[in-house]
């Protein structure tokens, strides 16, 4: 049985190691001018995009479409105000693949932000949360490789 809770340890010098209730370690650096490792609210922003992006992913998969690439985009609006937390979320999905339905994208990303990401039900209470997508086609052809100078 898989543990349910994780810790978080002070490290010394503003940083953090976390372990996940699966055992994983993260570093988090609360000094943010540095940015030695990810913050705690860059955590909340790729959680939000990894949660929905798994549940996209898998009904894109259940749908047979033929995704070849799949990026989300989060962009996160904090409030002035101290605690200063999220006012908004914005999350651009952009899925490259061989004639893919721009329905089956709508639909994932519907059922992911209103029925299956828990992230997102945490912080849909207090951040709202706005979706786009993008589909690119493709091509078959690889991109020219770009060389350093």
């Amino acid at each position: 049985m898989k543990n349910n809770y994780a810790t978080v340890e002070y490290a010394g010098d503003d940083f953090f190691v976390a372990v996940t209730p699966s055992g994983h370690a993260q570093v988090l650096d609360i000094k943010g001018e540095r940015s030695a490792a990810s913050g705690p609210l860059e955590l909340m922003m790729i959680a939000l995009g990894g949660c929905t992006g798994a549940d996209v992913i898998s009904v894109l998969h259940k749908k047979r479409e033929q995704v070849t690439g799949y990026k989300i985009e989060v962009r996160g609006e904090r409030r002035e105000e101290h605690p200063r937390s999220f006012r908004r979320f914005e999350l651009r999905h952009i899925v490259r693949g061989k004639g893919i339905s721009e329905k089956s994208v709508a639909q994932a990303i519907q059922l992911s932000t209103e029925k299956y990401c828990g992230v997102a039900a945490t912080v849909r209470p207090t951040a709202e949360i706005v979706t786009s997508y993008e589909i690119q086609e493709e091509t078959g052809e690889k991109a020219p490789e770009e060389k350093a100078s």
